[in-house]
């Protein structure tokens, strides 16, 4: 089912502060560039509670960005605090609030202990805060409430580029044999080379490598870049561990390409739909080339 998003450019300008607001969600998302904030903040939903988070660059090359998860009774003056403290570098906001001012201390003290959570989980970015808090103690409608208005966000966050909660982790609901069985499309695929062996899926999130797959611990010169940089964010993630003469994969890990996942497992340049092979030893390529011939 689709989601209507009404984006309003504040200034008019399409990289100035915006609101961002869902049909039938009584939330509502505010972003803005640091250099930006202080124009804004007079506006009325800065009176209000929410929960916020502030975008950094990284301080390691693994990563691209480092957020701070924070909540406040009145954004406006926490984000002050913010913005005349030297230590928080922050370069983006965005701040999330509600309409029918609804939120509570206890859901906001609950938005941002998920959140974190979430965040710590998805091994996708540098994380600031030191501690999760516990969650507050809710009624259990409130605590339904709470868990709709945490998905109309995590649908929000990749539009303004805030991309912390897009997992480099996959945890499926359900094993990987019952997910095999429900879905014809995740067929099983296989790489092997003479010293590792992996296993991978397709799913809707992206292509999966299997928890216990192996990984070359060489690293080839024609290992583009960028795969470099997704491999030792894995490593510095703990989601490949050093196993004597190679790494091996301590959870599900997503990649957005079949090559990538190829790449960072050989070491090297790889044409991923021709190294992952099926059981019957037909590629990647060949499946989907009888899939969309017939």
């Amino acid at each position: 089912m689709g989601k209507k998003l009404t984006i309003f450019l504040i200034d008019g300008l399409a990289t100035g502060p915006r609101t961002i607001e869902i049909g039938n969600w009584s939330g509502k998302a505010i972003y803005s560039q640091r250099s930006s904030l202080s124009k804004i903040l007079d506006r009325d939903e800065f009176e209000r509670p929410g929960v916020y988070i502030l975008k950094s660059m990284p301080n390691s090359d693994n990563f691209n960005e480092r957020v701070y998860i924070g909540e406040a009774e009145n954004l406006k003056k926490r984000l002050k605090q913010h913005l005349a403290n030297s230590e928080k570098d922050f370069v983006e906001l965005v701040a999330f609030v509600s309409k029918d001012e609804m939120l509570t201390k206890s859901h906001i003290k609950h938005l941002e202990s998920k959140l974190i959570g979430l965040a710590r989980e998805a091994k996708a970015a540098e994380i600031d805060n030191s501690v999760n808090p516990e969650l507050a103690t809710l009624p259990e409608a409130d605590r339904s409430d709470m868990e709709y208005y945490l998905e109309q966000i995590k649908l929000i966050l990749p539009v303004v580029n805030f991309m912390f909660l897009v997992p480099a982790v996959y945890k499926p609901s359900s094993d990987v044999r019952s997910e095999l069985q429900q879905s014809e499309s995740s067929k099983m695929y296989y790489l092997k080379s003479k010293l590792a062996e992996a296993r991978l899926i397709e799913t809707e999130e992206g292509f999966v490598v299997l928890e216990n797959s192996q990984c070359l611990k060489q690293v080839q010169n024609s290992m583009p870049e960028g795969y470099l940089k997704l491999r030792e964010k894995l490593v510095a993630t703990n989601v490949l561990a050093d196993n004597d003469n190679l790494y091996v994969f301590k959870e599900n890990a997503i990649f957005s390409s079949i090559s990538a996942a190829a790449a960072v497992i050989l070491g090297r340049s790889a044409a991923g739909p021709m190294e992952w092979l099926d059981s019957d030893g037909l590629t990647y390529k060949q499946n989907q080339e009888r899939k969309y011939s017939s």
